[in-house]
């Protein structure tokens, strides 16, 4: 984590852009505006004890249609400084007091991703040590006589055991078990308990009685299943707790979605419990609130919150003024053009045409895209979006498709070592999709 640490201080809002560049095009307003924020983050943690705890995020409302590249400016944000991180939809909760999934789920949903990479982490440290016993274990099972035997052999079979040498064969591993009562198992069988997040405390699960037994399995399970159980002793679980609670607190990214859908211009009566309902219950959570986890009391004031929406039948006027104030910085993103979708189809490290071309390499066939395959693909992908429904990049995946359809369904091939796509082979196989002017017959 040190080096995480040291990583994100390279990462001024010009670098920050760079970086989300090499996976989302254009969009370059959203882009400085979340590298701002994330980086004001960095400067608050630096800045004197006596303002710190008064500078509050300025939380972020993306507006743009689908498929503009909203969902992975906040998702590639986070990857890249190591931010827990968690995506809502707004209409997946319902006010306080009705059934449905309450508005600080998602704040329990952050601290359960900040603990697993914390874990995560400590784990990674932890495993050469682990790994070192897991083996000796495995060893004296193998071999019972390696005790006795001299450091040039016992390594060179610890070399053989890690080259997996000896995965196939079989030892007897005892097994730790807890044995749940039966009212347990009775309650999980009640109803959906996901919204209820119930699980066992640890200090319940620790007095419950356990029992052993021998198991057979091969080396190859025997090494994951002591690997995860030695790892797990090396760790100090109460120290994760307090890592990924601070980690929550003070670098967690909200990317809440669809946040148009619980907003409404007033003319509906009555409870609305989908809708200003949830703003009302948003509000304190955005606002900043204490809310109670299985991992103890995580504090959201300083939780960077990204919303977005298309806002196309409302605005964010329409919503709440309170909440309307807990996101100040408002960005537009653009529709994509033919041009945008060329730079999409080949720029990108994470590009469609990378992606076929991996596929179609796994069958040992070169796939090569010309310049004018690639502008016609662009081009029917724009040509999709302004006749039909406009759903961003995602008409590449659809068009790729239809492309490459026969292609794929050919593979693997005796004779065929390279496939070129030119403009031709792709007029060739979507003209007859777009003669009629009603494309919903074809695309999606």
């Amino acid at each position: 984590m040190e080096d995480k640490e040291k990583d994100i201080e390279v990462l001024t809002p010009s670098e920050i852009v760079k970086r989300l560049s090499r996976y989302v095009i254009g969009q370059d307003e959203a882009k400085r505006a979340v590298a701002i924020a994330i980086r004001n983050r960095w400067r608050r943690l630096r800045a004197d004890e006596g303002i710190r705890k008064e500078i509050i995020p300025n939380n972020i409302i993306m507006i743009g249609p689908t498929g503009v590249g909203k969902t992975e400016i906040a998702r590639r944000l986070s990857q890249l400084v190591g931010a827990p991180f968690v995506k809502v939809e707004a209409t997946k909760y319902t006010e306080v007091g009705y059934v449905g999934r309450d508005v600080e789920q998602i704040i329990r949903d952050l601290m359960e991703v900040s603990v697993s990479m914390v874990r995560k982490e400590m784990l990674s440290r932890v495993k050469k040590k682990a790994e070192k016993k897991v083996y000796d274990k495995l060893l004296e099972l193998l071999f019972p006589q390696v005790k006795d035997s001299e450091e040039e052999t016992r390594s060179r079979l610890f070399e053989m055991l890690h080259d997996g040498k000896f995965d196939d064969r079989e030892v007897e591993i005892e097994v730790e078990k807890v044995d749940m009562p039966p009212l347990f198992g009775v309650m999980g069988n009640i109803g959906d308990m996901e919204g209820l997040d119930f699980q066992l405390p640890e200090q319940l699960q620790n007095l419950l009685p356990k029992s052993k037994k021998l198991v057979k399995m091969t080396v190859k399970d025997a090494k994951k299943y002591l690997m995860e159980r030695e790892s797990e002793s090396f760790i100090d679980k109460e120290k994760v707790k307090e890592i990924a609670r601070e980690k929550a607190e003070q670098n967690g990214v909200v990317f809440i979605d669809e946040l148009d859908k619980i907003a409404s211009k007033g003319e509906l009566s009555g409870p609305d419990v989908s809708r200003s309902g949830v703003q009302r219950d948003l509000l304190p959570v955005v606002e900043g609130t204490t809310v109670s986890t299985k991992y103890g009391h995580v504090k959201t004031d300083h939780i960077l919150f990204i919303a977005a929406g298309a806002f196309q039948g409302v605005s964010p006027s329409d919503l709440i003024p309170e909440l309307q104030g807990r996101f100040p910085i408002r960005v537009e993103l653009s529709s994509l053009g033919a041009e945008e979708f060329r730079k999409i189809l080949l720029e990108p490290e994470n590009s469609l045409v990378k992606q076929y071309q991996a596929l179609v390499k796994s069958e040992g066939v070169l796939l090569h895209f010309t310049r004018g395959a690639i502008d016609k693909i662009a081009e029917y992908a724009y040509m999709a979006n302004e006749k039909v429904e406009d759903i961003g990049a995602r008409r590449l995946h659809t068009i790729m498709a239809r492309v490459l359809d026969e292609l794929l369904y050919s593979l693997p091939g005796k004779d065929i070592e390279k496939v070129t796509i030119d403009a031709k082979y792709v007029e060739r196989h979507l003209k007859d999709y777009f003669v009629d002017e009603d494309l919903t017959r074809y695309i999606l």
